[in-house]
């Protein structure tokens, strides 16, 4: 498997690399960023043989595939397919459903927006380009059967099955894998299981790894700039023509976020507690992932 160019491989070259500093870092290179951004984009187009400038428009077939809040579709490129955003809302394992208006399309909005933003600091996503207000186009991946999720601040499984303290800033990084079923709950799992259970090899553990921890420094001091803290999220990967890539999506449904001036919820969380306020949040979330900063 390919390095693929990600330069953080452990903890500790985790730890150094938060001593950076991102505000003068991104300021630097901003004209380098939106460089590199039109660059990926031409070259994600030209990797499916569509002339620069143009959009990929396939034709959407059949369903292949409906989750708890996404329908994957097939199209006339057989290494293409539509995912599309539904407005449900789902958590407990199922036991707890509403439809949440327009949350598709924000979900789609917002995961569109930083799959692009992450393209440009060279995190290779499946991200192709968005078609409509809740569908966009992506590369087919062999899902890797693993969800990864990565902690930054005590919350949700780490304060009921562990009594930390709601809130509590950890002094570095958790990554944690659980096995992705549809009719499991997920259970948490090590190396051990997922090499025995034949998942992923080691190689492609270790480059998982090492983009979700990168991804977590990107993101982290993205929602920053915007005045939100990015508490934990899940990611998934899967592979595509001999590379891992990010696949499924980065939104208010995976991120877990709060203000991080008043420690207000911005996510899930009003679903989990039953707040009516779920749209809004969510609406709130995609305002400020739009705010330019500088």
């Amino acid at each position: 498997m390919e390095n693929q160019g990600i330069s953080i491989s452990s903890s500790h070259d985790l730890a150094k690399f938060r001593d950076v500093d991102f505000q003068g870092f991104f300021c630097y290179h901003k004209s380098l960023l939106k460089e590199s951004r039109r660059r990926r984009c031409s070259l994600r187009h030209r990797s499916l043989g569509v002339r620069r400038g143009k959009e990929v428009r396939p034709e959407k077939r059949e369903l292949i595939y409906e989750g708890r809040t996404k329908k994957l579709y097939q199209t006339d490129r057989p290494e293409l397919i539509v995912q599309e955003f539904s407005d449900d809302a789902v958590l407990l394992d199922g036991k707890k459903k509403a439809k949440i208006k327009n949350k598709g399309a924000l979900n789609n909005q917002v995961s569109s927006h930083l799959f692009e933003y992450l393209e440009g600091y060279h995190i290779p996503t499946h991200f192709v380009q968005q078609l409509s207000d809740c569908e966009m186009l992506v590369k087919r991946l062999e899902i890797i059967p693993l969800e990864v999720v990565i902690r930054n601040v005590a919350a949700g499984s780490l304060t009921t099955q562990y009594g930390m303290k709601e809130g509590l800033d950890l002094p570095h990084p958790i990554l944690e894998h659980y096995m992705k079923s549809d009719h499991l709950p997920p259970p948490l799992l090590n190396e051990y299981h997922i090499l025995v259970m034949g998942l992923a090899t080691p190689e492609e553990i270790k480059l998982v790894n090492r983009i979700a921890t990168k991804v977590n420094v990107v993101l982290r001091s993205f929602f920053e700039r915007r005045n939100l803290k990015l508490l934990d999220f899940a990611l998934e990967f899967g592979r595509h023509r001999g590379k891992i890539l990010l696949g499924d999506e980065i939104s208010p449904d995976t991120c877990r976020l709060w203000d991080s001036r008043t420690n207000k919820k911005l996510d899930a969380d009003h679903f989990r507690q039953d707040s009516d306020s779920m749209r809004e949040a969510y609406e709130e979330i995609r305002n400020r992932v739009f705010t330019k900063v500088a």
